[in-house]
């Protein structure tokens, strides 16, 4: 069933699919296990059975983009929350137990916590890893025994064509269903009445989402990325946190929320630092134009974007180091590849330090004391991610106590979005609320607290029924106090 939808109107057949999905909710009523297990298994299905066709698709809207990025990023990470959610679920979906005030909890009473699915949920997509970014919240949603409606980006037209057939043949419409188009269709999306609805993409369009959102009372996850820094402590191995920063940093051609936006390195380690990047990038990619392996801005506009903070950040004098052979570093426009640049401490007031960088720059900033970049870090807005390379623990310590951020790794880049134990999400300007795992499952149900009484009518055992007399006088004088 093709669920593309022309641009306008695009209110009326939007509200229609939903409605179509929740009154199938309704219908269903409980939501079994062995239902959730079986929707969790046809998104593996269809993530193995057509990795190909998908690499093909990414490939296509990227220009260039490995398809072992693709299988990595996309398909395994995919495949791997989904068996994550399937294996622990059994265990998540038994009532939680709680305790009744005393002395009720001796008398028979019963108090626990039933958590029981939303509804239909509304899943806005980015870009930049297409595939994970709707199976990875999508892992979740069915979990909890959910139906789910999905908005991908605009920006990678050919996944999301193939992934809108995809799901019209692996699932009924009224369970999973994909809708398309541009910032029309975005917009009464995100003004549905649905029962939860989670945005992943840029700050500005987030707040759009927030506000459309508040008119229905929809309950929102965002995430939203920002500015994340990395701390390059002046105790540890500095060729192994530069190997493991670069890396990370070339990640799908930096266009990942969690890639390192600015690097804090030790003033008198500047050099040796840059001189380990050289080498790291040197030994991955020994060429960058026309290699299959190196990650594509998604597009000539984000190419042309990540083209002006580099041109600015030179025209201004800053010190620019392309990390590629020479003659490598920025490709024509139809090719739309830059090679992985340092920005040597630009100005605060450039594009590069008061935007969201997601591309191949990394800038970096020399200091001389912790406390600076503490302080720094502190001064602007909560991050999404937050990354220390040292083996300093005091130091560690005070900066992972004394600063806010969405996640933190240690010694490691984006390795705490990996991880289906832990909860991903932001904080402030990079977003609100989680997903992942336990949280996940946590966030797209209803905690329904239920208390079930014992054998004896307490209140009236402890005479708080009218009327009232020295019974209560003397239960409450025995409660309220120090």
């Amino acid at each position: 069933m093709n669920q593309a939808l022309a641009p306008k109107p695009v209110a009326a057949p939007l509200a229609a699919l939903l409605d179509n999905q929740r009154t199938a909710f309704r219908a269903e009523g409980e939501v079994t296990l062995a239902t959730r297990i079986d929707r969790l298994d046809r998104c593996i299905a269809l993530l193995v059975d057509h990795k190909d066709a998908i690499c093909e698709a990414v490939e296509r809207d990227f220009g260039c983009r490995s398809r072992y990025v693709t299988l990595m990023m996309d398909v395994m990470n995919s495949v791997g929350s989904l068996k994550h959610v399937k294996k622990n679920l059994k265990k998540w979906m038994k009532p939680e137990r709680r305790t009744p005030l005393m002395p009720m909890n001796f008398l028979g009473a019963k108090a626990y916590v039933q958590y029981q699915p939303k509804g239909v949920v509304g899943i806005m997509t980015p870009w930049n890893v297409p595939i994970n970014m709707i199976f990875s919240p999508l892992a979740d949603v069915l979990g909890a025994g959910n139906r789910a409606m999905i908005k991908p980006s605009e920006f990678t037209p050919a996944t999301a064509e193939l992934m809108q057939r995809l799901f019209a043949e692996y699932f009924e419409p009224s369970e999973i269903c994909m809708v398309t188009g541009g910032p029309e269709v975005g917009a009464a999306f995100s003004s549905l009445r649905f029962d939860h609805l989670i945005f992943t993409g840029a700050t500005g369009i987030g707040r759009h989402v927030m506000r459309a959102a508040a008119e229905n009372l929809v309950p929102v996850t965002l995430e939203l990325g920002g500015k994340s820094p990395v701390i390059v402590s002046a105790q540890g191995d500095l060729r192994k946190a530069a190997e493991t920063i670069i890396t990370g940093k070339a990640m799908n051609g930096g266009q990942l929320c969690v890639s390192p936006d600015y690097c804090f390195v030790p003033r008198h380690q500047l050099e040796a630092f840059v001189r380990q990047c050289q080498a790291v990038i040197a030994g991955m990619f020994p060429t960058i134009q026309g290699n299959p392996d190196f990650v594509a801005c998604v597009n000539e506009r984000h190419f042309g974007r990540i083209s002006g903070y580099i041109e600015e950040a030179r025209d201004q004098g800053v010190r620019v180091v392309p990390l590629c052979p020479p003659g490598e570093d920025i490709s024509d426009p139809a090719a739309h590849t830059i090679a992985l640049h340092l920005l040597i401490d630009p100005a605060e007031d450039l594009a590069c330090m008061t935007q969201e960088i997601f591309g191949p720059l990394l800038c970096i900033k020399t200091y001389s004391a912790i406390e600076e970049v503490i302080d720094y870090i502190n001064a602007r807005e909560k991050p999404l991610a937050l990354y220390y390379f040292g083996t300093d623990k005091a130091e560690k310590e005070r900066v992972l106590g004394r600063t806010s951020s969405g996640g933190v790794a240690v010694n490691a880049i984006a390795t705490q979005v990996g991880c289906d134990d832990l909860p991903f999400g932001g904080i402030g300007h990079s977003g609100m609320g989680n997903y992942r795992g336990r949280d996940g499952f946590r966030t797209f149900s209803h905690a329904r607290g239920v208390y079930e009484e014992g054998w004896v009518n307490i209140a009236k055992l402890a005479g708080t029924l009218p009327p009232y007399g020295e019974k209560i006088a003397k239960m409450l004088e025995s409660q309220i106090k120090r």
